[in-house]
C-alpha cells in the first residue's frame, strides 16, 4: 500500500464517520420536530376552548359593565335631584323655623323658665348624692359610722 491509498481509507472512514454521526443527527432532529408538532397540535386543541370561554367571559363582563354604568348614572341623577330638594327644603323652612325658635327663646327668657334666668346666669347646683361605681362616697362612709 501507498502512501496515497492509505490517505485515500483514512479519508473514506472520516467521511463514513461523518455522515454516520450526520445522521444520527438528522435522526434526532426528526424524531424532535414530530413531537414539537404533536405538542403544537395538543396546545391548539386545548387553547381552542379556553379562547372560546375567554370570549366569552369578555362579553358577559362587558354586558354586566354597561349595567354598572346605567346604574352609576341614574344614582348621579337621583343625588342632584335630592341636593336640589335639600337645598329647596332649607330655602322654604330653614328661615322660618331659625325666627320660630327664636321667638320661642325670647318668651321663654321673658317669662323667666330658662335655666339662666332663673339662677342668675350660674349653672344649678349638682345634686349632693353622687354614684360612683365600684367606689364609696366620703359622705357616705360618715352616715355608715353614725347610724
Amino acid at each position: 500500500m501507498s502512501g496515497v491509498e492509505v490517505a485515500g481509507i483514512i479519508v473514506a472512514v472520516f467521511w463514513a464517520i461523518l455522515i454516520s454521526f450526520l445522521a444520527v443527527a438528522l435522526v434526532r432532529l426528526a424524531q424532535v420536530l414530530r413531537a414539537t408538532t404533536k405538542l403544537v397540535a395538543d396546545v391548539t386543541d386545548q387553547a381552542v376552548p379556553l379562547l372560546a370561554d375567554a370570549s366569552n367571559t369578555v362579553r358577559s363582563a362587558r354586558t354586566q359593565l354597561d349595567r354598572v354604568d346605567a346604574i352609576a348614572s341614574d344614582v348621579q341623577e337621583v343625588t342632584s335631584n335630592a341636593s336640589a330638594l335639600s337645598s329647596t327644603v332649607a330655602t322654604a323652612f330653614g328661615g322660618p323655623l331659625v325666627k320660630v325658635a327664636a321667638f320661642g327663646y325670647g318668651v321663654r327668657k321673658a317669662l323667666g323658665k330658662g335655666d339662666a334666668a332663673t339662677s342668675g346666669g350660674m349653672p344649678p347646683k349638682a345634686s349632693r348624692r353622687t354614684v360612683i361605681v365600684g367606689r364609696t362616697v366620703p359622705a357616705a362612709r360618715r352616715r355608715r359610722q353614725k347610724g
